[in-house]
This record gives structure tokens, C-alpha cells and sequence, in this order.
């Protein structure tokens, strides 16, 4: 420290001497500084109040830089780096980082998300900031009751939930004893997989398939939709008396019986359980067969 205010006060003595004198004293202070880093150590010991010294000059006159003969200049910028760090840490020492949450709070976060699984973290945010607590999103989600499952309902309850609204129709085609085709018309609900209407007929026009759709629909109980293939026997008398209905028309891609599983395994079963086992004679023997059969499915 005496180092340091001695230096300071020729600091002040030097503004009094003339130009000459002073560049007469430098040139002689750097010769002997020359002399004395011959015989130096290669590494100096350096005091604390030397480098804060070395510090604060070069920030005042980065010029000095280049004038470094004690150490490298790139030692004076890291020493001026870790002070900075220094520096900050110590003017930061007070701060604990976030504001700790109180225990209430913490329960009400947790009550909320298990009485609400289907809210998330924006969700339950938002009512605290209307109950007034100020707290943020990452922190509600930090706090919330972690599940098992997925955060979401299933595809299989999602299709399950709407499987009410939902009914299929397909065409079955059934040979007769004498070589002819009939055709049965089958309606099937998607909720319980259940046989909702059939009928029977030798030429299935878009007349007589839609007013089966008005008798196997009463009054209030269309679903809302309506899935099928794309035959040419569902045409414009068909799928506008659909529309008057209420019931949205969904055909399935074209070859893609897939995509009307439940239809399409209604109809195999038929063919397993039923008819690949029964000679039909004509339409009032499919008929009587099907109510037959529809008691039994």
C-alpha cells in the first residue's frame, strides 16, 4: 500500500517537472528496469496491490499494454477479467435467486391439477393470476401432480366417446340357389356394435337405400355420421336425402374396405357363422334368415 501512494505522489510531483526532465527520467527508469529483468526469476511474484495497479492503469491508458515488460500483456487482461467476475459476484452476493413459494400455495397448485387432470399448466397459471398470486408458469408446472399416464385422453377413449354418433352401412351380396345375386342392405351402430336395420332387395337403387335410411333412423335418432364405400348405388337421391337428415355423408377412400372395419366384420362374421352354411331360395328366405340371425348377433 505505501508502494502504491508513494507512487501516486511522484505522479503529482511530475506535473510540476518540465517535459525534458521527464523523458530524461524515463529513459533512465527503463534502463534500469532492462537491468533488473536480466537477472529476474522467469516467473515474478506479483502482490495483490501490484496487479490491481497494473489493472487499473491499462484501463485507463490501454496504450500501456504494449509498454508490459513484467508480464505479458494477455496476464493483465485475464487479471482484468477476474476482477470483473469478482466484482459482480460481490455486488450480487445478497440476491437467494427466485422467491420461494409458501407452502399453501404449493397445496393449492396441487389440489387444482388433481380435481382438474385435464388441465394443464397455461390453465392453471392463468387462475392464480385471477386468485392474484404472482407466480409463473414454470414454477406451476414444476409443482403440479405428476401421472402416469398420458397427459391426454387416449385415441381409444376418443373414439369411444364418440362411437354414439357414428353409424356404418354396407352392401352384402348373397347368392341364391338358382345362381341370382340379392343384395342385403345392413345398417350397424358403432357405440355397441349393434345390428340396427336390414333389408333385403334384388336391385339397390339410391331411391330404396335412402328410404331405408329414413326407416332404420326414426325421428331424433340419426347419428351425426354416416360412414360408407364408395358404390355407385348410393347416388344423388341417396346422399341428398342424408343431407335433409342431418347426418354428415363420409365414404371411405376408394379400395380401402379397411377404413369400415366395424361394417366389413359384421359382414364376415354373417358370411362365417351363417350363410356359407345355408342354401338360400329367394328373398323371403334371406329375410327370415337375417331376423334369425339378428336376434342371435
Amino acid at each position: 500500500m505505501l508502494a502504491i501512494l508513494h507512487l501516486l505522489g511522484t505522479f503529482v510531483a511530475n506535473l510540476f517537472k518540465s517535459q525534458r526532465r521527464l523523458e530524461v527520467e524515463n529513459l533512465f527508469l527503463r534502463h534500469q528496469l532492462n537491468i533488473a529483468l536480466r537477472g529476474a526469476p522467469y516467473r515474478l511474484r506479483l502482490r495483490g496491490s501490484d496487479r490491481a495497479l497494473l489493472v487499473w492503469m491499462t484501463w485507463i491508458w490501454p496504450g500501456l499494454l504494449g509498454l508490459s515488460h513484467v508480464v505479458q500483456p494477455d496476464t493483465i487482461l485475464r487479471w482484468h477479467r477476474a476482477g470483473f467476475r469478482a466484482y459482480w459476484r460481490w455486488k450480487s452476493r445478497g440476491r437467494a435467486g427466485r422467491p420461494r413459494v409458501s407452502r399453501e400455495l404449493r397445496e393449492l397448485i396441487q389440489r387444482m391439477s388433481k380435481e382438474n387432470p385435464l388441465w394443464g399448466a397455461p390453465r392453471i397459471h392463468g387462475e392464480l393470476l385471477k386468485l392474484g398470486f404472482e407466480v409463473a408458469e414454470s414454477t406451476v408446472s414444476k409443482y403440479m401432480i405428476r401421472r402416469r399416464g398420458p397427459p391426454s385422453q387416449t385415441w381409444r377413449t376418443f373414439l369411444r366417446n364418440h362411437a354414439a354418433a357414428i353409424a356404418a352401412i354396407d352392401l352384402c351380396v348373397v347368392p341364391t340357389l338358382t345362381f341370382e345375386c340379392l343384395f342385403a342392405f345392413l345398417v350397424l351402430g358403432h357405440s355397441r356394435r349393434q345390428l340396427l336395420w336390414f333389408a333385403v332387395t334384388r336391385h339397390p337403387t339410391a331411391e330404396w337405400l335412402a328410404q331405408q335410411i329414413v326407416e332404420a333412423f326414426p325421428w331424433g335418432a340419426a347419428p351425426t355420421y354416416l360412414v360408407r364405400d364408395n358404390d355407385r348405388a348410393y347416388g344423388q337421391a341417396f346422399t341428398n336425402r342424408v343431407r335433409a337428415m342431418g347426418i354428415r355423408d363420409r365414404p371411405i377412400s376408394p379400395r380401402s374396405p379397411w377404413h369400415n372395419p366395424y361394417a366389413e366384420q359384421l359382414i364376415g362374421t354373417l358370411r362365417r357363422d351363417c350363410l356359407d352354411h345355408v342354401l338360400i331360395f329367394n328373398e323371403r328366405h334371406l329375410r327370415g334368415v337375417l331376423t334369425l340371425y339378428s336376434l342371435y348377433y
